[in-house]
Order: C-alpha cells, then sequence, then structure tokens
C-alpha cells in the first residue's frame, strides 16, 4: 500500500483555504486517488466541540487534527487539511508529526481582503468586540 500525504492549507479565516481543499479534492478523486478532506470547522465541530478559541485550545484541536492526519496518511490516503493554524511552532510540530508526506500550502490573502469576504461574519462580530481571540485582529497569525 501507498503512503498517503497531507497537504496542509493555512491562512486567515476567508483567505480561500477551503474554497481551494473543495476543488482540489474532486480533481484528485477522479485521477483515482483516495481522498479526505478535513475541514477546521467541520473537524472542530466533530471532535473538538469543547475547545474554545485561545491558543491552548486551537493548538489543542490543531494536535486531533495532526493525529488523524497521521492515521489517514499511513492508510495511503491523500489528507487535505483546512485550518489557520496561526502558529509557526504548530505547523512546525504537524510537519514533524507527518514527516515528508506533509506539504504546507500557505493561502495568502490580506487582512482587508478577508475582512470585505468575511463568509461566515466572524470579522464583523471581532470588530464589534463579540468575539474575541480572532485570528489576524485581537490573536496573530503568523506567516509561514
Amino acid at each position: 500500500m501507498k503512503k498517503g500525504v497531507v497537504v496542509w492549507l493555512t491562512g486567515l479565516s476567508g483567505a480561500g483555504k477551503t474554497t481551494i481543499a473543495r476543488a482540489l479534492q474532486p480533481t484528485l478523486t477522479a485521477a483515482g486517488l483516495a481522498v479526505e478532506l478535513l475541514d477546521g470547522d467541520v473537524v472542530r465541530k466533530e471532535l473538538s466541540p469543547d475547545l474554545g478559541f485561545t491558543k491552548a485550545d486551537r493548538e489543542a484541536h490543531a494536535r486531533r487534527v495532526v493525529y488523524l492526519c497521521k492515521i489517514l496518511s499511513r492508510n495511503g490516503i491523500i489528507t487535505i487539511v483546512s485550518l489557520i493554524s496561526p502558529y509557526r511552532e504548530f505547523r512546525a510540530f504537524a510537519r514533524d508529526q507527518i514527516g515528508d508526506a506533509f506539504f504546507e500550502v500557505f493561502v495568502r490573502a490580506s487582512l482587508n481582503t478577508c475582512i470585505k469576504r468575511d463568509p461566515k461574519g466572524l470579522y464583523k462580530k471581532a470588530l464589534a468586540g463579540e468575539i474575541k481571540d480572532m485570528t489576524g485582529l485581537q490573536d496573530p497569525y503568523e506567516d509561514p
């Protein structure tokens, strides 16, 4: 059995990570490859509903995603991850855990572009003071 790979899309909320992941998945599937998409919001809802958005909670959630990626990868699955993962230190941890099968892709969009897109209304809420710890505003995003 071939070893899978992990394509880790990182960037601000609204940068286009999920859009790219959803476009990539059917292309790979059509090529006869086994593919799973792990969207940060969906995985959080299912595996991490107990966690908030502090740095410690974000890292705990991301560690769960890394563990799942390791399982899928060793079983020959191409895993596309769409996860903000704002801290360089954590992305280095993911790379270390997954190894040569880890491919980090920085989906770059300016903060202003992401605020204009705001597909989930999170920036609007954060700017109104309804959300704290918003990546890119109150909490940093560390570019790769």
